[in-house]
């Protein structure tokens, strides 16, 4: 529980600035985010559940209600977590009441899950610059709904493809195009919304996989765009390729190296914290400190126990990392000077160890890297190495702004790219690209209302 952040009451509708200017009166419930990695434990879930269940009956008659989800979470003992939630949620407020969701492209949209839904829509970039846009759009189309009485047909069909979020970012071909028409389909008479999900990669659960969902009052029209994004998405499967140059980490410094671009950046894509990964694996690190005189950065390795010991400055010898996750490597020796110690409010207690030329950031707890500050913070400049490592897939926005050269490196951990190596036993087969040599299909989307 101590990993969630939790909303309520007043603070809760501060964070949606345009409940204040809304036509409806709008009830605060819960809302409860955490850092992805590994499954919620399920006395956390139930108590969060049984929370907002609790809350739903004080809230008194409801005419709506917005699920704002990312859609990708996994509990202990669970294959379908948010379809539990919502059928929870459902049984509680009735038939009558619309259920509009606002939920992550990376989510997983099951049959049971969106049956228990009257609206339904997800983001349409990668990275994810249009989150609030996405909510808004939401609670929109859920007041629209509302205004007017009218229940929306809505078709649903999942695609059997499973992809990492670094070969579906609308940066690239060809989900920029997928995606990129999804505002003109809305536009239709008839269509009032339409949405492409990834789904999760690196969860084992049967609903893992690529999904379409559209809504609108035409239920013909509905079906017949579902079917036919589906369609495409399919058709294009293997089209979808790596949002920067990857390479083996080895590779990947090498040419990191040669380049004379400045700030350079490379990601250790396997254990990137906002994907699911632990955030201390430490088999990058251990390989970066065997290079004789590399200057760079490294960002960053989760070890609370090491962070205890190096907060009291000076010289240190630690044992970093693989802890959590000692799959790839065990723990790391990392001899050097303390040069930085900070507080933060995700990462806690930061202390930045030079360990030859290479700044070791280490974290109380675990915490991504996405922006100039996160770096200037603690008196680190990337232009000022030669290369700065990432615990991260595709660069957000800051940090792809800022950076002159940048590749992905293809190393292990939770969320290895390489999803073949991982060993999933749960997900629905066949699956691409699992099984790149399964029938095409039938992608004919079912129109549930």
């Amino acid at each position: 529980m101590a990993d969630f952040r939790v909303t309520r009451g007043a603070d809760l509708l501060a964070r949606y600035t345009w409940t204040r200017d809304s036509p409806v009166e709008w009830i605060p419930l819960l809302h409860a985010v955490s850092l992805p990695g590994g499954a919620v434990l399920a006395d956390v879930y139930e108590s969060l559940k049984s929370e907002i269940l609790a809350r739903l009956v004080g809230a008194g008659p409801l005419d709506g209600l917005l699920l704002d989800i990312h859609g990708a979470m996994s509990v202990v003992g669970m294959l379908d977590a948010e379809a539990d939630l919502v059928a929870a949620i459902r049984a509680s407020v009735g038939p009558d009441v619309m259920i509009s969701a606002s939920m992550d492209l990376h989510g997983n949209v099951s049959r049971s899950f969106v049956e228990q839904l009257d609206l339904v829509t997800c983001y349409r970039m990668a990275p994810h610059e249009d989150a609030w846009d996405t909510r808004e759009r939401a609670a929109r189309n859920l007041v629209s709904c509302l205004s007017t009485g009218e229940r929306p047909h809505l078709a649903w069909v999942q695609v059997p493809v499973l992809l990492p979020g670094e070969k579906t970012s609308t940066r690239l071909e060809p989900a920029r195009s997928l995606y990129g028409q999804l505002s003109s389909i809305e536009a239709k008479d008839g269509i009032l919304d339409a949405a492409i999900w990834v789904g999760y990669a690196w969860a084992d659960e049967p609903r893992c996989q690529a999904a379409i969902v559209v809504t609108g009052d035409n239920a013909t029209l509905v079906q017949e765009t579902a079917t036919s994004l589906a369609e495409e998405y399919w058709r294009v499967r293997a089209d979808f390729a790596f949002v920067a140059p990857t390479g083996s980490l080895e590779r990947c410094i090498a040419r990191g190296l040669e380049s004379r671009k400045r700030p350079f950046f490379i990601s250790d894509s396997g254990d990137n914290p906002t994907a699911g990964g632990a955030g201390d694996v430490s088999w990058t690190l251990g390989r970066l400190l065997a290079y004789p005189d590399l200057s760079a950065i490294y960002a960053s390795i989760v070890d609370p126990a090491a962070v205890a010991v190096a907060r009291a400055g000076g010289d240190v010898d630690l044992l970093v990392g693989g802890k959590i996750d000692p799959g790839p490597a065990g723990p790391v020796r990392v001899r050097g000077t303390v040069q930085t110690v900070h507080e933060d409010p995700v990462g806690g207690t930061i202390v930045v160890v030079k360990a030859g030329g290479v700044h070791v950031i280490l974290t109380e707890r675990r915490k991504p890297y996405h922006l100039v500050k996160d770096f200037t913070d603690l008196n680190l400049d990337p232009a000022a190495v030669a290369l700065t490592f990432v615990k991260i897939g595709y660069l957000e926005p800051e940090l792809y702004d800022l950076a002159k050269g940048w590749l992905l490196a293809l190393t292990p951990g939770g969320v290895d790219q390489d999803l073949l190596r991982l060993g999933h036993k749960r997900i629905q087969r066949p699956l691409f690209p699992f099984d790149p040599t399964m029938p095409t299909p039938d992608l004919t989307a079912d129109l549930l209302r």
